[in-house]
């Protein structure tokens, strides 16, 4: 036998073992070999991969080490949108989602659900191609998170090549990073033993050490993965519950939650949820509440997706935690829209494992309700576990006068009637609780933000222009409306701040770039109040084209599905005002364009009930546009192929979804037949 062929299989042998010894150690808690034997095995793998380069795979243990550092993180657009989840905080709340359900259900009597913790983690993506581990992402904004594959290889709780069988040629795994609490520990004591930063808590550890430029310091961090769903390739699964695939996740090497359940109705729910309540301490990983999912597939698929969360499931949030501290002031905040925002600065205290320093007060009506002032002890709450607020004032601890009987140490909170961004006057609507600075572009605070909106990755996509460059531009007064971002030179770029010629370049690349966009995406980059990326594509379905929408009054507005007399007062005002119509003029004239399509309400939708998946680059649409377009035409898109597929949408360099399409017959369609099927509704 020869040294290569003997060397091939010992190196088999080893992956195996290793592999196995991984399973035992990080799926079981139960290690079948030593410390010092595991890694004896190791050593030896890397020594044969090092002798035989032909050795190293892709699915390799050794790949776990780490390497070396990355300049920057690649975005990745995830095939399936990584949705968020509605929150339920009470036994109402949850009484009113399994009732939502059953009506959604055909008035079913009962519904069986799948409920499980919710891991307090970062979520993650996972893409296997012929049972391989090709690529991982975080979560990002949904539609697009960051490409951190050389750090999730380092995981040894991820299989690198998916075990047992029934896996698709492409499946897209959907789950938590996180760290065990006793792992947590032990790294701060080392970060402590080496005078270094030691992490608040263990999520913001997990998610520090996934996001690091340099795998290698990964690689050394106590890491864990539990997956919890799929996204891409979920139609080609032979399974019909979601209790089924979490078993079958586990038979291809994921580790999944021991605590999870089946449970029947409101009862059953509330059930799991006090039963897991009260073991929460003791749990080896820490969670934020239980999510509860439709078991049936074919459940979840009737009821279908609400804006950016699915009807199915709701995550259950347990009571915030709360602390008492003291206000030391109050501020004003300037919002995107104007919106005047009361913020109260506070002697830093531990909140759900954060250090806060400021919490929201909301509006002047909430400041008053709750009379806080400054120099008040306060409780302080991370609402939902996330964003901090003032929930109650303690007066009993107020001191009513200074040591001279003179005036109150503590006046009440008043208001400001000048913005402290640009002395324009605060003003404050009927019926509103929102007071607003009446400075429009006028103010830098509000300039600034809707600057950052238009050109957000969800809005028109500049590339490259972020807050701090944005902050440049407004403070050089180079720029006051988005318009003028498209008459930048490179001369005006190059002198600024960190912008030198090749970055000057490349941002107006960007910059031509995103002149074509979509028309939802362009209404979305306006920062309408009131006004989201659904509502923006809706408008953007029913009226085809932007003047429509532009001569429409609040009567027409609210045909709208979903379009209400707040949404349409909104738009109207907003179009109403000359200014807002002289700089989408001028948005216009500087080459911003997007291809219409026929209004909702009169045009056919060809592609009504039809599911379309793309792939590859096309020849003159973006994705976005190519997606915008099927879905005014009525169909859905897909971030996989399977039987239920009606049209592949291919253009060039494109990949396994092209050959997969061919493999189940499914049409192939390019671009020009594309136009030619949606041209059948004219």
């Amino acid at each position: 036998m020869s040294d290569q062929l003997a060397a091939t299989r010992r190196a088999a042998f080893l992956r195996a073992e290793i592999e196995r010894h991984n399973e035992a150690y990080y799926r079981h808690d139960a290690p079948t070999v030593t410390d010092a034997e595991y890694d004896g095995l190791f050593r030896e793998l890397q020594t044969l991969e090092a002798q035989y380069p032909a050795l190293h795979t892709a699915d390799s243990p050794t790949r776990r080490v780490g390497a070396a550092p990355l300049k920057e993180f690649s975005p990745h657009r995830h095939g399936v949108a990584m949705l968020s989840l509605n929150n339920a905080f009470s036994s109402a709340e949850v009484a009113a989602f399994d009732q939502r359900v059953r009506e959604g259900l055909d008035d079913m009597a009962a519904v069986d659900y799948a409920v499980e913790p919710k891991f307090d983690g970062l979520a993650i993506s996972l893409t296997y191609e012929n049972g391989i581990f090709s690529r991982g992402a975080t979560r990002g904004d949904g539609s697009t998170g960051e490409d951190v594959t050389p750090n999730l290889r380092t995981l040894s709780c991820l299989p690198l090549r998916l075990a047992g069988s029934e896996w698709p040629p492409l499946i897209e795994v959907r789950g938590e990073v996180l760290m065990f609490k006793g792992a947590f520990d032990d790294l701060n004591a080392r970060q402590r033993e080496r005078g270094e930063k030691t992490f608040a808590n263990p999520r913001n550890a997990a998610a520090g050490s996934l996001r690091q430029l340099d795998s290698r310091i990964t690689a050394s961090r106590p890491l864990s993965f539990f997956a919890y769903g799929i996204g891409a390739g979920a139609d080609a699964l032979p399974v019909k519950t979601h209790d089924e695939l979490m078993k079958l996740l586990a038979t291809w090497g994921f580790p999944v939650a021991d605590e999870r359940r089946v449970v029947c109705g409101a009862a059953g729910l509330l059930a799991f949820f006090e039963d897991i309540g009260a073991r929460r301490a003791q749990l080896p990983y820490d969670i934020d509440g239980v999510v509860y999912k439709v078991n049936q597939l074919a459940a979840q698929a009737q009821l279908g997706f609400v804006s950016r969360a699915p009807r199915f499931a709701i995550a259950h949030k347990f009571p915030a935690e709360e602390a008492l501290t003291v206000v030391v002031g109050i501020d004003v905040q300037v919002g995107r829209t104007g919106a005047i925002t009361p913020v109260a600065r506070l002697q830093p205290v531990f909140v759900g494992g954060v250090t806060v320093t400021n919490a929201t007060l909301h509006n002047e009506d909430e400041v008053r309700r709750k009379d806080v002032r400054v120099g008040d002890t306060v409780i302080v709450r991370r609402a939902g576990d996330v964003i901090p607020e003032v929930v109650a004032s303690l007066p009993e601890k107020r001191p009513a006068r200074d040591l001279f009987g003179g005036e109150a140490l503590h006046p009440p909170f008043f208001m400001p009637t000048r913005c402290p961004q640009c002395d324009s006057a605060i003003v404050r609507g009927v019926d509103e609780a929102i007071a607003r600075c009446s400075g429009g572009l006028f103010c830098p605070a509000q300039r600034k933000a809707a600057l950052s909106h238009f050109a957000a990755r969800r809005a028109i996509d500049i590339e490259g222009l972020g807050d701090k460059l944005v902050e440049q531009l407004v403070d050089a007064a180079l720029v006051h409306s988005p318009a003028d971002l498209y008459g930048l030179t490179q001369e005006t770029l190059a002198g600024l701040d960190r912008m030198g010629e090749k970055s000057a370049q490349n941002l107006l690349a960007a910059i031509e770039s995103s002149k074509q966009t979509t028309l939802a995406r362009f209404i979305f980059s306006l920062g309408i109040r009131n006004v989201g990326e659904s509502t923006a594509r809706d408008l953007a379905r029913h009226f085809g084209q932007l003047e429509p929408l532009l001569a429409a009054d609040q009567a027409a507005l609210q045909q709208i599905p979903d379009v209400g007399p707040v949404v349409a007062a909104s738009l109207a005002a907003f179009f109403g005002e000359p200014h807002n119509r002289q700089i989408i003029e001028r948005l216009r004239l500087a080459g911003v364009n997007w291809p219409d399509s026929a209004p909702a309400a009169t045009g056919t939708r060809v592609l009504a009930g039809k599911t379309l998946v793309l792939t590859g680059t096309l020849p003159t649409l973006k994705r976005d546009q190519a997606k915008a377009l099927i879905e005014a035409a009525g169909g859905k898109v897909s971030g996989s192929v399977s039987k239920k597929t009606d049209f592949v949408l291919a253009g060039e360099d494109a990949g396994t979804k092209l050959e997969n399409a061919r493999q189940l017959g499914v049409m192939v369609i390019d671009e020009a037949a594309f136009l030619k099927l949606l041209n059948q509704g004219d």
